[in-house]
């Protein structure tokens, strides 16, 4: 047991003695258990890929619209001009606009969590990759947060999609619920979101893709996943 970690930590560190790969409902069920904090917590996903994002064509990137949602509400950013501003208005985004917004974040405004954008506006918003590119706000068509269809992408969002993309290590961090959701609500996110990172394999990746799989909640220890069964999960 690590030093520093309080008496809730290590009671619940302890429930996960003897456990080392554990099936993915089994999983579930000892992260809620495991939840330190007062609150409900944030349940992590964290996958490890055979992969090497140092090579474009092993970059994975994409995005899942989870059935039960995150259990956070999220500020939502639109960068549209004309009547696709109007649009993402009464669609319920947060923050539209077109130049004067892409200005507010030059000048280091990022007070929201998902950025959308339209086509005709990226090369305008390109101009804010250094910004907005290492905090995962970047918008991207192959996370679907470069569209036309801006009410539907805001919808999509409000509805619970979640972008994922894998770190310079091989390994993706993302939301896959709250701890005070029900088991099979939080199940189900997890199935789809290990079946849409499996559908993200780039075909260049070669040998076995999911290598390790792990579920925390935001205060506790992790459960480690069985990840040939992670893999296998459907949406389904």
């Amino acid at each position: 047991m690590p030093a520093g970690h309080g008496k809730r930590y290590q009671a619940a560190a302890k429930l996960l003695e003897g456990k080392e790969l554990v099936d993915p409902r089994e999983a579930i069920a000892l992260v809620k258990q495991v939840n330190s904090s007062s609150f409900p917590g944030t349940v992590e996903l964290h996958v490890r890929l055979g992969v090497d994002p140092r090579h474009a064509d092993q970059m994975v990137r994409s995005s899942v619209v989870l059935p039960h949602g995150t259990g956070k509400s999220r500020r939502i950013a639109v960068f549209a001009q004309g009547e696709k501003e109007r649009e993402a208005r009464e669609a319920g985004a947060d923050l539209v606009g077109a130049e004067e917004l892409v200005k507010r974040v030059q000048d280091g405004f990022t007070d929201f969590d998902v950025a959308l954008a339209t086509p005709d506006m990226m090369g305008s918003v390109g101009r804010l990759g250094k910004i907005l590119g290492p905090r995962g706000l970047m918008p991207n068509p192959k996370a679907g947060t470069v569209t036309f269809d801006i009410a539907r992408a805001i919808k999509e969002v409000q509805a619970g999609r979640v972008e994922f993309r894998v770190d310079r290590y091989g390994i993706i961090h993302v939301p896959v619920g709250k701890t005070s959701f029900d088991e099979s609500a939080l199940y189900e996110n997890l199935a789809a979101m290990m079946e849409a990172i499996v559908k993200a394999k780039p075909s260049a990746a070669k040998g076995s893709y999911v290598k390790a799989c792990f579920l925390a909640p935001s205060i506790g220890p992790s459960v480690r996943v069985d990840p040939l069964a992670a893999g296998r999960m459907s949406a389904a």
